[in-house]
């Protein structure tokens, strides 16, 4: 028989640490490495280290700095001897990423969010207290404070200023200019302030008072825009507006909000800024996708959930074990629809839109987002929207000009040498202190893997990230990434689409896509949040088909298009 809430609460709290106590410390990876792969990283390889005589990851480096024990090989980065892959890299925070707790401090109490609203008759009480702050700081929010006032950390707002909107459909809500001016509800206006969100960028001013209205969505707008907060936040103020539904009490998950997505890296980034939207409200985000042990996600699930974020897949092997009910879906978002079709992913999202047991279009409330607008999309629209609004931010399918766009006829066998010149420069120019983060793009699998093992060879420290990958793996290279630790991080399209990685200063190209789209997408990946950022593309014989197309996207981006490469490119 399950248990009721209230004794999952009372036996988390035996397993848990005391309320204010110091988060689990970061386990030493390296010490216990995952079995299941046989992949070992360049800078664990034949060193004849014993566990014992590890440097150990305990202490945090200071921005810009290595590790202590670092080597400094000549010509290159300081390389990273601390083993980015397994151990968390310096800074990190200990919570684990998505329900796979990697860290500590994830699950807490009552799993990161409480029980949801099958345990929440009116408020959390001293649930609040149990919840793992997502915000890592110690100070609630100043309510008082007016949004105008705070400074915001991230977003260049100005940059968005001139991007052009377009809206279709019948009475378009107006657009709004602050936050301020949408009734969002106390608690998701506090949380946004923690966010230090001054303003909303242009898809936000237009897409939350659209379904907060209550209309379809869809939505068209450039890589870096803040398509996340642009469904999240009316999502949660919407189930936070509504009664709490009556939801059987069994071990069927019924969630409310349904957010699907292409990617585990994309849905554990969702999850993550879903809960920090969420927190303190009652609302219950949980976290569902492929490459992870199903059973703690089950586990998971089974102590509530209001918004569930999923990939396909694995949303379809949880709607056959019958652990999750998409009947009292009253939200559904799909996030990079575009590349999910790429992906392969239509049969099974049609099967769960149109053959489970999710109430129909007009019923439930839908949103699309993509980056681009091809016909597959528009049918998909048509079938899954009820009276939408089409919404386009910029031109659709373009890259912002906040990137500069350098393309090098560079020959398959200077690519190496090229590569490292580009790093070297990159280095030269860098501001002390800050992190300025190399995202360099391959092909294939394997091509990631020798690129990544030459480049610590020859002493810039590099780490990797494609579909074979574990997925503890992927996590690990991602925080390593994001920290600093192996600035360089050598991708397939896996992570093209969708990741906001911070202060990523260059996307280099060193294996070009055969699409066009596909190249927008890498390169979205600098130039976020109203950021500028350079993109490099080797470019030679062998990338003739995206010659045409790659010229007009950069006469578009108002980008210098040297008059050698046009006559080469348009002939």
């Amino acid at each position: 028989m399950r248990s009721s809430w209230a004794d999952s609460v009372a036996n988390a709290e035996e397993s848990a640490p005391a309320t204010g106590a110091a988060p689990a410390p970061v386990a030493n990876h390296q010490n216990s490495r995952p079995t299941r792969s046989s992949y070992v990283p360049p800078h664990l390889r034949g060193g004849g280290r014993s566990p014992e005589n590890q440097v150990p990851a305990a202490a945090p480096t200071p921005a810009g700095a290595y590790p202590s024990g670092a080597v400094q090989p000549a010509g290159g980065y300081a390389a990273a001897v601390g083993g980015t892959r397994w151990a968390a890299p310096p800074g990190a925070p200990s919570a684990g990423v998505g329900v796979v707790r990697q860290g500590g401090g994830g699950r807490g109490a009552v799993g990161g969010g409480g029980g949801g609203w099958n345990s929440r008759p009116g408020g959390w009480g001293d649930r609040r207290d149990r919840e793992p702050n997502p915000f890592g700081d110690s100070e609630p929010a100043a309510v008082d404070v007016d949004f105008e006032s705070q400074q915001n950390t991230g977003i260049n707002f100005d940059a968005y200023e001139d991007i052009p909107v377009e809206t279709s459909g019948h009475d378009v809500p107006a657009a709004v200019n602050t936050f301020a001016e949408i009734d969002l509800g106390d608690a998701l206006n506090e949380n946004i302030r923690r966010c230090k969100y001054v303003r909303p960028t242009p898809v936000q001013r237009h897409a939350i008072p659209i379904v907060i209205g209550g209309r379809d969505l869809m939505a068209c707008a450039q890589t870096g825009s803040g398509k996340t907060a642009a469904f999240c936040f009316p999502i949660i103020s919407g189930i936070l507006k509504s009664r709490p539904p009556q939801r059987p009490r069994a071990r069927t998950a019924f969630p409310l909000a349904l957010i699907l997505s292409p990617t585990r890296e994309l849905s554990v980034q969702i999850h993550e800024e879903a809960k920090k939207f969420a927190y303190q409200t009652g609302v219950k985000a949980c976290v569902a996708y492929g490459g992870a042990p199903i059973h703690q996600q089950l586990r998971e699930l089974e102590r509530g959930v209001d918004i569930l974020v999923a990939t396909p897949g694995r949303l379809m092997d949880l709607l056959e074990r019958a652990r999750v009910s998409l009947q009292m879906v009253n939200y559904l978002a799909l996030d990079e629809a575009d590349r999910m079709l790429d992906m392969g992913f239509e049969p099974q999202i049609r099967k769960i839109v149109e053959q489970m047991d999710m109430p129909p279009r007009g019923v439930r409330q839908t949103m699309l987002f993509s980056a681009t607008f091809p016909k597959e999309i528009q049918r998909l629209a048509s079938d899954f929207l009820a009276d939408y609004i089409f919404l386009a931010v910029g031109r659709v399918g373009s890259s912002t000009d906040l990137i500069a766009q350098r393309v090098e006829f560079v020959l398959e066998a200077d690519k190496r040498s090229y590569l490292m010149d580009l790093i070297h420069a990159q280095k030269a120019n860098d501001v002390p202190g800050k992190n300025s983060l190399t995202l360099v793009f391959v092909e294939t699998k394997r091509g990631a893997d020798a690129l990544e093992n030459w480049l610590y060879t020859n002493g810039f420290p590099a780490t990797s990230i494609h579909g074979d990958r574990t997925q503890q793996e992927r996590e690990y290279a991602l925080r390593s990434f994001k920290s600093g630790a192996t600035p360089i991080l050598v991708a397939t399209d896996v992570a093209a689409r969708g990741l906001d990685i911070p202060d990523v200063a260059h996307v280099i190209n060193f294996d070009l896509p055969n699409d066009i789209d596909d190249y927008v997408h890498r390169i979205g990946r600098t130039g976020r949040a109203g950021k500028s950022g350079l993109a490099t593309a080797f470019f030679n014989e062998g990338n003739m088909s995206l010659a045409r197309p790659l010229c007009e996207l950069m006469q578009e981006a108002n980008q210098e298009v040297p008059q050698w490469r046009c006559s080469i490119w348009w002939t």
